[in-house]
């Protein structure tokens, strides 16, 4: 089976004199540009190569100041300003699925106790957490992604297992199924 490759982030602009780049994570994703980590840059530029290697990364509030192998001054960090970064979903964090909001829109989540919440309608990233909106026939609910609360997730598009606390979802009694 081929390795799948993803779009994890954008190169906003050049930053500083030795090549270093500001980039964004992609689609709600989490930073997940990593020391040691193999990218592409697409488009490609006519000459040159389109792999890079992450020699460098610091992560802020507002992206990753980031050092790619190749990319030594400011003119060719220029040169990468618009472009996108992709990645091997191989090489990827273990945990990268439960972020990805590309593969998680419309995936149904079931509650251990609460049985069908409905299906997961955004992705909202925060500062400790991702959450996800979970919009179901009885209203919606806001799931703190966790370890703690997910109990079966497998990337593709079977239901998402979840076990949230009694009272998170809006109309949950606390009491079994409602």
């Amino acid at each position: 089976m081929a390795a799948g490759y993803r779009l994890i982030a954008r190169v906003a602009k050049a930053h500083g004199t030795k090549g270093e780049v500001v980039a964004v994570p992609a689609s709600g994703l989490p930073p997940v540009l990593d020391e040691g980590l193999r990218v592409a840059i697409v488009p490609p530029a006519l000459k040159g190569s389109r792999w890079h290697v992450v020699s460098d990364v610091e992560t802020s509030s507002t992206g990753q100041l980031v050092s790619l192998s190749g990319i030594n001054d400011l003119g060719a960090a220029r040169e990468l300003a618009g472009k996108w970064i992709l990645a091997s979903e191989a090489d990827l964090p273990a945990d990268f699925a439960v972020h990805d909001s590309f593969q998680l829109m419309g995936r149904l989540v079931v509650d251990e106790r609460l049985g069908e919440l409905g299906r997961i309608t955004e992705v909202m990233a925060g500062p400790a957490n991702d959450v996800w909106v979970v919009d179901g026939e009885r209203g919606e609910t806001l799931i703190p992604v966790v370890e703690e609360m997910i109990v079966d997730f497998e990337p593709g598009d079977s239901p998402i297992g979840v076990s949230i606390p009694a009272g998170l979802a809006p109309w949950d009694t606390g009491e079994g199924r409602n």
